[in-house]
């Protein structure tokens, strides 16, 4: 089963790149719009359930704001408290991000089991970044949130992070980019890769849905079909957009 969600005015609510943690809307219409998604995804059956600890939420964002260095960022407010709820319900065991360039996209949908969000203990929260800069700013963006050493950031290329992994997957987020010839392609193989590790009920999680469609055409067309996915949903809650499927 494959769905489109649109949020209203998503089309105008516009993310300022190089202001993270400016605010776009009212906190209590942001709520309103993610509190309708994870209701939307509740009646798919892709989440167990809508609701989440939202102080633990405004903790968690508190937190990045005051400690992260954060050159520019995609992540909206909206989509920064949809991931966040979206691994609070889910509680994934295993969590694998693909692309986290400085871990703020990491930590979005990570923080439910790590820093001032945490709500459950995880077993491997696993961050993968290509490029050796974004990874040592987003090692030193975790400590800050981190001592524990809780999330482990790898700079690696993510198809060797999940066809060398040992067990199961309970979330994976991509947010990779192959480059010139593959770009936000390089989603599908990554998927792929993964796909025997994912356990049942598994959500993948690949955002840019709405602003990289074209270049996601075969990645989509893939989730959407039941021979792969159970569901699979385009979350349009702002203009880069959110597909998440589940194994």
């Amino acid at each position: 089963m494959a769905e489109r969600y649109e949020a209203r005015n998503w089309q105008t609510y516009r993310m300022d790149y190089q202001s993270p943690h400016r605010a776009l809307e009212l906190l209590q219409e942001e709520v309103a719009v993610v509190d309708e998604a994870l209701a939307h995804l509740k009646e798919c059956g892709i989440l167990t359930c809508a609701s989440y600890d939202q102080s633990r939420m405004l903790a968690h964002r508190e937190q990045v704001a005051r400690t992260f260095e954060i050159p520019w960022t995609a992540i909206s407010p909206r989509m920064q408290r949809l991931l966040y709820a979206i691994g609070a319900i889910r509680q994934p065991r295993t969590l694998i991000a693909a692309g986290i360039f400085c871990g703020n996209t990491f930590v979005s949908c990570a923080a439910a089991g790590v820093g001032a969000g945490a709500c459950y203990q995880a077993d491997r929260l696993i961050g993968v970044e290509i490029k050796p800069d974004p990874a040592d700013l987003a090692r030193r963006n975790l400590a800050a949130i981190d001592p524990e050493g809780r999330a482990d950031i790898r700079c690696e290329d993510a198809l060797e992070t999940v066809r060398d992994l040992n067990g199961e997957i309970d979330l994976l987020y991509l947010d990779a980019d192959g480059g010139p010839e593959h770009g936000k392609g390089i989603y599908l193989d990554i998927l792929e890769a993964a796909y025997d590790r994912l356990s049942p009920g598994a959500l993948v999680l690949a955002h840019n849905s709405v602003n990289c469609a074209q270049r996601l055409a075969q990645y989509l067309a893939f989730v959407s079909d039941p021979a792969h996915m159970r569901a699979s949903v385009n979350m349009v809650i702002d203009p880069e957009g959110l597909e998440i499927s589940v194994r």
